[in-house]
This record gives C-alpha cells, sequence and structure tokens, in this order.
C-alpha cells in the first residue's frame, strides 16, 4: 500500500496569512508504505515534483541536496538551460525519503528502515496525481505570486512550473491511452 497526504498547509512564515513573495508552500505530510507511517513538515511544493518525476524516473539516490521526497528545505530552484523546460531543486540534505523503483507496471519502494512495498503502477500514480492536484488547487486559492526580480530566481521558479505543467499534462495524456 501507499498513500500520501498532506494534513496543513503554511508559507514560511506560518502565520495564517497568505504570502504573495513566497513561492514555496510547505506542509504536513504523512506517507504511508506498507505497514511503516512516515512524517514530516516539508516543501510540499518540491515534494510534488520530485513525485512527478517518480512516475516516469526511479528515485534511489537518498537524502541528496534537498530532493529527498519531503525535503525540508527544497526551495533554490535553478533552471536547467535557457527553454526553462527543467529545474534543478537544490535545500539541505534534511528530509524524509525513500527509494521509488519501476518494475514493469510496479513501483517498488523503499523506506530508510528497509520497509519494501511493492504497488501497482496505477495505485501508485493516483496516490500521487491527487496529492499534486491538492497542493496545485492550493497555490490556485491563494494570492497570485509576485514575479521574483532576480532573473536566476524567476527563471527557476518558471522552470519549476513549467517542468511540473508537463510532467502534470504527459500523465493525463497517459490515462487517456
Amino acid at each position: 500500500m501507499f498513500q500520501i497526504e498532506a494534513t496543513r498547509y503554511w508559507w514560511i512564515r506560518d502565520d495564517g496569512r497568505d504570502d504573495p513573495t513566497d513561492q514555496c508552500l510547505h506542509g504536513h505530510v504523512r506517507a504511508v508504505i506498507g505497514d511503516e507511517v512516515l512524517e514530516d513538515d516539508c516543501t510540499v511544493s518540491s515534494t510534488c515534483l520530485l513525485l512527478l518525476r517518480t512516475l516516469t524516473e526511479d528515485h534511489i539516490e537518498l537524502n541528496i541536496n534537498g530532493n529527498q521526497m519531503l525535503p525540508n528545505h527544497g526551495f533554490y530552484m535553478y533552471a536547467c538551460d535557457s527553454t526553462l523546460q527543467s529545474v534543478q531543486l537544490d535545500g539541505d540534505p534534511y528530509g524524509t525519503d525513500w527509494v521509488v523503483r519501476h518494475d514493469g507496471n510496479i513501483i517498488e519502494l523503499e523506506t530508510m528502515t528497509g520497509t519494501i512495498e511493492r504497488v501497482p503502477f496505477q495505485a501508485y500514480q493516483d496516490q500521487v496525481l491527487k496529492f499534486v492536484d491538492r497542493v496545485e488547487a492550493y497555490y490556485r486559492a491563494s494570492l497570485p505570486k509576485e514575479t521574483p526580480k532576480e532573473e536566476y530566481i524567476r527563471d527557476g521558479f518558471t522552470a519549476f512550473w513549467n517542468e511540473w505543467h508537463r510532467r502534470r499534462e504527459n500523465e493525463n495524456r497517459r490515462s487517456s491511452l
């Protein structure tokens, strides 16, 4: 079994107010992998992109540069190139992580404590997309985000959302086949 949900969202100040200058949404996330429950406060916006990536790619490098599945800080976003279609996320080495491997139509999840759970791709995809769509709905209901003044920050933020939407749309196309 795999389940993932956020039980609360906030912007970095966590003062109950919306912050149009904060591009990174945080939250308390609870993931269930087999019989193991993983919970952490993390940058849920980064979690979404990392989860979307696992729909087509393995995630096997544990706790590297803020690319944990539940990164405590995944707020440094760098555009990978001038097309602004992909982003590199960097943060700190803290967070909660697990391995994601593809084996045909099965997703194998392995936690840091050694729990291994195999789930059908469709069930995994359903959980990921439900989580991603809820986070995006929170963004849409929030104040519009201010465009960063610094070009590299603006490009990173643009690349982040371009990659997010490209990967999400690819899943829509895959599901309709």
